[in-house]
């Protein structure tokens, strides 16, 4: 079926992850008294934040230091990583990301981003960026806008309502995790692609079975542009 939407992930699939976010998870945890490893954090990419804490406090099963609790660790991640994003000065998109979004627009296809951020770090990607009110996204949709996160369909849902696209399998979904290939795959869409430039390896991607595998966003156009011969 044709292609109507492609939907992104962002950290670590249209805007670089230089480690922040698992640092930031990390330096949480500590704040409230247990040592992380960054094996255990990069698990959960994807996951909706507060979701990917619960599961690492399940595996570790330590207790916290008084007055900390799941959500005083994930207001702590989140303050710090919109204060990261607001002030790095290295946050940029990878290389082909606005490109790519520039082409599909060109050819027809819709744009979104989706994310395991909450709004205010997404909003503070966006701002850094200037991919607010961006000509060729037309949609962004954070974990905490919808019932549950990755891997459950609903931000890709809450994209299809926005977007008027009604058929799932007119989508493509792009992500660099485990979450972002089962959530494209719980909502029905056509094509789901992985992506080797954030937390997964090209090994670790194949073994969740995705459509395609890609190294840069720049492959996109081998995929997608046959559907449109």
């Amino acid at each position: 079926m044709p292609i109507q939407l492609v939907v992104f992930d962002i950290a670590g699939t249209t805007v670089i992850d230089h480690g922040n976010i698992n640092q930031a998870f990390r330096d949480a945890f500590l704040a409230a008294g247990l040592t992380v490893q960054p094996e255990n954090v990069n698990k959960v990419m994807g996951y909706k934040k507060i979701e990917a804490i619960q599961i690492i406090l399940h595996q570790y099963n330590q207790p916290l230091l008084p007055g900390h609790t799941v959500e005083t660790i994930h207001t702590d991640f989140t303050n710090r990583m919109v204060r990261y994003y607001e002030t790095t000065p290295i946050l940029e998109p990878f290389p082909y990301a606005e490109k790519i979004f520039s082409w599909l627009n060109g050819i027809g296809v819709k744009v979104a981003l989706d994310t395991g951020f909450t709004r205010p770090i997404t909003q503070s990607i966006l701002n850094r960026l200037h991919w607010n009110n961006h000509p060729d996204i037309a949609c962004v949709v954070c974990s905490d806008e919808v019932i549950e996160g990755r891997p459950a369909p609903y931000m890709i849902q809450a994209i299809m309502n926005a977007t008027g696209v009604h058929d799932s399998k007119n989508i493509v979904k792009v992500g660099d995790t485990e979450v972002d290939v089962l959530e494209g795959r719980n909502a029905g869409c056509g094509i789901v692609i992985a992506t080797t430039t954030g937390a997964y390896t090209e090994q670790q991607l194949r073994s969740y079975a995705p459509d395609y595998i890609i190294h840069s966003l720049d492959e996109l156009k081998g995929i997608i542009q046959p559907q449109w011969q």
